[in-house]
């Protein structure tokens, strides 16, 4: 693939883009080389008012990924986006314009496990808990081996819980629901959360604390799979989950929205999910309804002062 050239590229998209619907004037399609596992190709044709003009035809998209793909192998110099352009010729026995610029785009390259935004974020909730309380230093991780991009379950490369003795109550917290995903560029802190529960401060020994550390994993397990758990909390206030028997006589676990946000981290606030384990007798039963999940851990939370 080394004498693969832009020029070549050109003589390749011509005749495919110039089966252009009748209507179409001019097209142009942006797409980009492999990044972490994902490439793209959007754009299309338009009119001469400049309007979009339908293509029921994907050919267009599938040889513009294949001139990409070939054009990446036989760089010589570094790109990872390309902006396509075809121009319909003024007269029919004329050939089309197309013109390909490449460029380097680093906004998208994807964060590698070296990039100091990992700790950046960390180091910013070890600060927002130290002004709760002190955080004990000997907090529980994921010990589980990581992908290329240091990357553990929670998308990150932090999958932990610290514990916080704070006046009169003791705090455990997820510590990496919020570090921004490794191995892609999007500007996000993560899934945007992080969990904590707190406890009464003489209530917990090493195998409790261990316990609810192990609550608090697998709750972030779901919260991270995509369960949009955060998006309904937000939306009801409170949400209820179910606890398996381990942890009787407390049958339920209520998520809430805390006023707390973490502030500071690399992509803008990050707000904090209340987790509240509750019994049976705490829930109040009522005709079910869509809603009754989310009225009854309010409820339950009402009965023990917390507000939302």
């Amino acid at each position: 693939m080394g004498s693969y050239s832009i020029n070549d590229a050109i003589r390749e998209l011509v005749p495919v883009l110039s089966k252009a619907p009748a209507a179409a004037v001019s097209g142009e399609w942006t797409a980009t080389t492999m990044q972490a596992g994902h490439s793209s190709s959007t754009g299309g044709y338009r009119d001469a008012a400049g309007q979009p003009v339908s293509d029921d035809s994907r050919d267009p998209l599938r040889i513009i990924g294949d001139v990409v793909e070939k054009l990446d192998e036989a760089a010589t110099e570094r790109f990872n986006t390309l902006v396509i352009r075809w121009k319909k010729p003024a007269l029919p026995f004329m050939r089309a314009q197309v013109t390909i610029e490449t460029s380097f785009d680093q906004a998208i390259v994807p964060r590698g496990p070296d990039d100091p935004i990992y700790e950046r974020s960390a180091s910013t909730r070890r600060a927002f808990w130290h002004s709760r309380g002190t955080v004990r230093e000997n907090l529980a991780a994921e010990h589980a081996a990581a992908n290329v991009y240091a990357q553990t379950k929670w998308f990150g490369p932090h999958r932990r819980i610290l514990a916080i003795d704070a006046p009169g109550r003791m705090i455990l917290a997820t510590d990496g629901l919020s570090t921004p995903w490794a191995g892609i560029s999007e500007p996000e802190n993560g899934v945007e959360c992080e969990l904590f529960m707190e406890f009464g401060a003489a209530t917990l020994d090493a195998t409790t604390i261990g316990d609810w550390g192990n609550l608090l994993i697998n709750l972030g397990d779901l919260v991270a799979d995509g369960h949009r758990v955060a998006r309904d909390v937000e939306k009801h206030g409170a949400i209820l989950c179910r606890l398996t028997e381990d942890y009787l006589p407390l049958t339920r676990i209520v998520l809430s929205r805390d006023p707390g946000r973490i502030d500071g981290m690399p992509f803008g606030s990050v707000p904090l999910v209340r987790a509240t384990a509750v019994a049976e007798t705490e829930i109040e039963r009522r005709d079910p309804d869509e809603d009754w999940g989310a009225s009854a851990a309010r409820q339950a939370l009402a009965k023990r002062g917390i507000e939302i």
